[in-house]
């Protein structure tokens, strides 16, 4: 039956799919014997055993034969053959049993894989290598405490260093305690804080005054310094209001050479103004505010100006131009100069355009000064740039906002204003 194919209890012939009539089948029992005695060869013959014989002894052959695979008896999941079994259980099945060579202790195969290397009875030698061989349990105290080559940091200074090396680390150390070479009783001190110490703190050093900048010129120990500090407080007074009083002085005459350093002495001008749109929409935002460029001189020795602008305009100008004005500051040098102040005054909103591209298009005009008008007047001492009583002499209608955005009036956000003086070539005393 086991040659032929069954579907539902019906048999079929292997051969041509027929039923069968399974009354009909019966063992038969010369075929079987003529088969069992047939010659063949071993059933691992292709891995290499050369066994042959008769069928009927190929079982027995199985039972002996290398090359049949077979279960490990320790019953691990491994399946090998015959002739590799003996490798297997003896090294490398997990069930195996093993007994450690340090600690006689008993393990199977799979526990000693983990035990080998941490077997606390093992000789082993010391990690940083100073030679020692000890059992590995005691490994942690030697390294810990009786390792030569063990890093330990310093006491005082924190820093790491093989143990034999540590003693001689101690003379250069920079934070080994020291005794003050001068004696004045202080307990140890750092070895790096000993300038420090006898500079400012040692009681035997010698100070000058803190008053030597005052001009007080003693000089004293420290133990002595402060019954002179009481003696001598109202003369170091004194010193301090002198210090002070010079000082103050200085810096007002140092502060009025840098302003008129900076201040331009060519007769010309070139005031830009940055972050134009913010600053215009501020001026929408509050009537009339002005801007005032830094002041020039038109020659050197000569008259101080100032220029203004109202980025939304004022007076006719309000609200639709730009206007521009100048007006007269007080000078350095206005009692050698000829009033009213009379020279040509031009003004330049100037066109950044690229000169490679096109001709710049500056918006530029032009007046002399009306002698009859306050502001050319000579100046009084304390007139100044915010006297709104003084407004400077100009055009409130210089440029519509419309026009200034025609060309480059405005690039990255910036405009420059021009204002140039033309003042005869002469000497004026």
């Amino acid at each position: 039956p086991s040659f032929m194919s069954c579907s539902e209890g019906v048999f079929k012939c292997p051969e041509d799919q027929l039923p069968l009539d399974y009354a009909k089948i019966y063992p038969d029992p010369e075929l079987e014997a003529q088969v069992l005695s047939l010659a063949i060869r071993c059933i691992h013959s292709e891995e290499g055993c050369r066994w042959s014989g008769l069928i009927k002894h190929l079982q027995a052959h199985l039972g002996t034969c290398g090359f049949n695979v077979i279960p490990c008896p320790n019953r691990c999941s491994a399946k090998l053959s015959r002739r590799d079994l003996p490798e297997h259980v003896q090294h490398g099945c997990p069930k195996r049993r093993v007994k450690c060579e340090f600690c006689a202790s008993d393990f199977t195969g799979e526990a000693f894989e983990g035990h080998q290397g941490t077997c606390p009875q093992e000789s082993v030698y010391c990690e940083n290598k100073c030679g020692a061989r000890m059992m590995r349990r005691l490994l942690s105290q030697h390294t810990l405490a009786e390792c030569p080559k063990r890093t330990q940091p310093c006491t005082y200074c924190s820093k790491e260093f093989v143990f034999d090396t540590i003693q001689n680390h101690q003379y250069q150390c920079p934070r080994y305690p020291v005794p003050c070479p001068n004696q004045c009783g202080t307990p140890s001190i750092a070895r790096e804080d000993v300038p420090t110490h006898l500079k400012e703190s040692c009681n035997t050093a010698m100070l000058l005054c803190p008053f030597k900048e005052a001009g007080c010129k003693h000089r004293c120990p420290k133990l002595a310094m402060g019954r002179h500090l009481e003696e001598s407080t109202k003369a170091h007074l004194g010193m301090v209001c002198a210090l002070v009083s010079r000082q103050r002085q200085e810096i007002l005459e140092l502060r009025r050479d840098m302003e008129e350093l900076l201040v331009s002495s060519d007769g010309t001008l070139i005031w830009k103004i940055s972050d134009y749109s913010r600053k215009l929409q501020e001026a929408k935002a509050r009537s009339n505010y002005e801007f005032f460029s830094p002041p020039f001189y038109t020659h050197k020795y000569g008259y101080k100006l100032q220029v203004s602008a109202f980025l939304n305009g004022n007076g006719s100008g309000e609200s639709s131009h730009l206007s521009v004005y100048i007006r007269v500051l007080p000078g350095e040098y206005d009692n050698l100069l000829e009033w009213p102040f009379s020279y040509r005054v031009t003004f330049s909103l100037l066109d950044q355009s690229d000169p490679s591209l096109a001709k710049p298009q500056h918006i530029t005009e032009t007046f002399h000064p009306d002698p009859n008008w306050k502001n050319f007047q000579k100046p009084g001492a304390l007139r100044s740039s915010l006297d709104e009583s003084t407004l400077g002499f100009g055009y409130p209608k210089f440029i519509s906002h419309e026009d200034i955005k025609k060309r480059n009036y405005v690039r990255d956000n910036a405009i420059f204003i021009k204002a140039s003086v033309e003042i005869p070539q002469k000497i004026l005393a």
